[in-house]
């Protein structure tokens, strides 16, 4: 026997067009990102990979892109979990920041580490900044942190997995997982057994689904199928 689980990275949202790290800011998707969650959407109708349950972040660009890929899908009336644990990682002070900028102020290097580091986190935001949601409802009880390294991501990820979502797997429920790119990459790490070295140069496209056939006893994968291409850009922009 086996499992399914599809994971879908948002679509692009208004500061990816924009080059700009977004982190826990929420902001919502580009029409092109649109594009690509109602294109996500027709990919797994055409396939007939039909998930049973959902899973997304708290933030919108999440969000939107689920709501539309399962409409799209005819799914709309499925159950979605939605957690912070699920967020895209926090990219402190870099946070509304331009990376073109970044990278000219603090050099290749540092920008390099600050970006695809397992371990090293960039500083981190200063308490009151407009981007910084530690007053934000959503996330009223819970520590909201000041920065984060992907293994931060990790850490909080991975135990949501074993409570919520693994359970859903196996009880045979087809599962898609709506996140992000740093919070695919640390389920990825997860799941495939990936090194902190090597999860480096790991990328999830943006709005393609990636189908697993995951191994009944163990949840490892057996084998990965990209469903389609990135939509190309429109111009709309």
């Amino acid at each position: 026997m086996s499992r399914t689980l599809i994971l879908l990275r948002h679509g692009e949202s208004i500061w990816s067009a924009q080059n700009r790290f977004t982190g826990w800011v929420d902001v919502p998707l580009s029409r092109r990102g649109f594009q690509q969650s109602r294109r996500a959407g027709q990919l797994l109708r055409e396939a007939g990979v039909l998930p049973d349950v959902v899973f997304t972040s708290l933030l919108r660009r999440a969000t939107e892109t689920a709501d539309v890929a399962l409409d799209e899908a005819g799914r709309l009336w499925i159950p979605v979990e939605r957690s912070w644990r699920l967020n895209e990682r926090h990219y402190g002070a870099l946070q509304g920041k331009n990376k073109e900028d970044i990278r000219r102020e603090f050099g290749e290097e540092r920008f390099f580490t600050w970006r695809r580091s397992y371990s090293v986190r960039p500083p981190v935001i200063e308490s009151g900044s407009p981007f910084d949601p530690s007053h934000d409802a959503r996330y009223a009880g819970e520590h909201v942190p000041r920065s984060e390294a992907l293994v931060d991501v990790y850490d909080r990820e991975i135990p949501y997995w074993h409570t919520s979502i693994e359970p859903r797997l196996r009880a045979g429920r087809r599962v898609l997982i709506v996140g992000h790119g740093n919070s695919l990459r640390a389920l990825l790490k997860y799941i495939d057994r990936i090194s902190d070295r090597d999860i480096r140069s790991v990328n999830v496209p943006t709005g393609v689904p990636l189908v697993f056939t995951l191994d009944d006893a163990t949840l490892r994968p057996q084998s990965v199928t990209f469903l389609g291409d990135e939509v190309p850009d429109s111009g709309l922009e």
